[in-house]
């Protein structure tokens, strides 16, 4: 089930990494995605590090077993190591705040491991706390900047009175992402690209002897208060098994007592962080994996692949994930009855496997 036609090309969801100085955040990104960035390299380091990951699916290789596809392509996420600030008491300096308002979301990563070459010992939870502080003060230079020059202005009271409502928030040391805005507030908002109104995702860096203990419950009730969720990681540990070959990760995980690799876990974390989804396209050309926002409407889907499919849209056939595998295929399915035939209207499901039917 594919478009026969060149789908165009999807720009990856953008995370970004951040931290404060030796929090192994440059490790971590080399372990997500495979690379080789240089570590400790903070005094010299001006500009992101960017890597494009692919979201482990096993569903896309499920189904390319029963169609035996050309190539098979999964969802992908665009990885930012945002460098810290050169003073060693800040994660963030005005080079990387700009940057980090591009991103979709943000992943900090916290440092839980002894480091002779830090300052100070690790302190995971005042790391958390001094990281909300310094987003919630950038958001808030940025509303005052506009609310002065809004203040001299007339006829935007209704833009006025919500970044005074976010001033209020943000003054009690309250992120905005835990406020709940109408649409239409947040359509105003994200030309904002608030920082403490992205989702946050924490990565919990620990030594490699407490790769199987508990988040310390300090730190383990701060992330909850925030609604936050932390994937704990040994960074030293996991880029070790990005270096690996494929045949060798899995007697790796093995052999230390784990059944996937923390590099997964977070990957398909932030994925979901983002409010995302994939609905799959299976042929013989290509099995494949594509991302959308949970919630958009088939017609929108379709035009994920190809703008002509938006335009020309006369009907999905949608097949559930669990049906295609248990029925063998579209043929099966078909047969069974398991093949549904949907408007434009229909809201798309993960696992969503589909033909679109169009004309143009």
């Amino acid at each position: 089930m594919i478009h026969p036609g060149e789908a165009a090309r999807l720009r990856p969801m953008k995370v970004g990494l951040v931290g404060f100085a030796r929090s192994g955040k440059t490790t971590i990104f080399n372990a997500l995605t495979g690379m080789s960035a240089e570590v400790g390299s903070f005094e010299t380091k001006r500009d992101a590090a960017i890597a494009v990951v692919k979201v482990p699916d096993p569903r896309v290789d499920a189904l390319a077993e029963i169609v035996q596809p050309d190539r098979k392509k999964y969802a992908e996420v665009t990885f930012l190591d945002f460098p810290p600030s050169a003073e060693r008491k800040a994660a963030l300096d005005t080079r990387s705040l700009t940057q980090m308002r591009e991103v979709e979301a943000l992943t900090q990563v916290v440092r839980a491991f002894d480091d002779p070459l830090a300052t100070a010992p690790a302190d995971p939870l005042r790391a958390l706390r001094d990281f909300q502080s310094e987003l919630i003060l950038a958001d808030m230079g940025v509303i005052e900047k506009r609310l002065e020059r809004l203040r001299k202005e007339r006829g935007k009271e209704r833009e006025r009175e919500l970044l005074e409502k976010c001033q209020a928030v943000l003054e009690v040391e309250r992120p905005l992402r835990n406020e709940t805005f109408l649409p239409e507030e947040e359509m105003l908002l994200s030309g904002f690209a608030f920082l403490s109104q992205k989702p946050l995702l924490i990565v919990y860096n620990r030594a490699e002897e407490e790769m199987h203990a508990a988040v310390p419950q300090e730190v383990a009730s701060y992330i909850e208060e925030q609604g936050l969720t932390a994937v704990p990681i040994c960074g030293k540990v996991e880029m070790e098994i990005a270096e690996l070959e494929e045949d060798e990760r899995g007697l790796f995980l093995a052999d230390l007592g784990v059944e996937e690799s923390a590099r997964d876990r977070f990957i398909q974390y932030a994925y979901r962080m983002l409010n995302l989804m994939s609905f799959f396209t299976a042929g013989p050309m290509e099995a494949r994996a594509w991302t959308i926002e949970r919630g958009l409407a088939a017609i929108k889907a379709a035009g994920k692949i190809h703008s002509d499919i938006e335009r020309g849209f006369i009907r999905a056939e949608v097949i559930a994930y669990e049906a295609y595998i248990e029925y063998g295929g579209e043929s099966g399915c078909r047969d069974a009855g398991k093949m549904r035939l949907e408007g434009k209207e229909y809201v798309m499901q993960d696992g969503d496997v589909v033909h679109f039917r169009f004309k143009v």
